[in-house]
């Protein structure tokens, strides 16, 4: 997993075939269960962005709750998901 650290990184991420931003708060329990669950899959590349240090980004891409998981290829949005999910439950997300 990925901390993003500014927003022309998030930028360059977003740009590559197949990553999956993660749209999280420290202060969010869902987001922390999320995390264990991303530790189990290595076949997709996570990248972590904070929506309190982040405002901008998380308004431009409509986060309202979280964890919002957005999966990107070259730079737009091709899947997304909002709550907590189960291991199955996600690896049907970034699978089908």
């Amino acid at each position: 997993m990925i901390l993003v650290k500014s927003e022309s990184e998030f930028r360059e991420y977003i740009k590559k075939d197949r990553v999956l931003v993660d749209f999280y708060a420290d202060w969010c329990n869902p987001c922390k269960m999320m995390d264990m669950i991303f530790e189990d899959f290595h076949d997709i590349e996570i990248v972590k962005v904070d929506i309190d240090r982040f405002r901008g980004i998380a308004k431009e891409y409509k986060v309202m709750s979280i964890p919002n998981l957005k999966i990107f290829s070259n730079g737009d949005v091709i899947k997304e998901a909002v709550g907590f999910m189960s291991r199955d439950e996600f690896s049907k997300f970034i699978n089908d």
